[in-house]
């Protein structure tokens, strides 16, 4: 058996007597915005994360035990 959508226009079944768009509608559809929210914010941590491990080189100095390696032209 079909279910009938609730048109966007229309009043709310709920009873508040606004417009479906302006009541129920977003209620129902701010779960996934903030889902997408959340993987946004995540993907953008990500994103830092690995471009801060690529470009955190320190390839210029020698620290303790490490050497110059003329061949590689950078310290081991």
């Amino acid at each position: 058996m079909a279910t009938v959508k609730t048109g966007r226009n229309v009043v709310c079944p709920c009873g508040s007597g606004k417009k479906y768009k302006h009541c129920c509608e977003s209620k129902k559809h701010g779960s996934s915005r903030a889902s997408t929210l959340m993987l946004l914010v995540i993907g953008v941590a990500l994103l830092a994360a690995l471009l801060a491990s690529v470009f955190d080189h320190d390839e210029g100095s020698a620290g303790p035990g490490r050497v110059w390696s003329a061949e590689h032209g950078h310290y081991h």
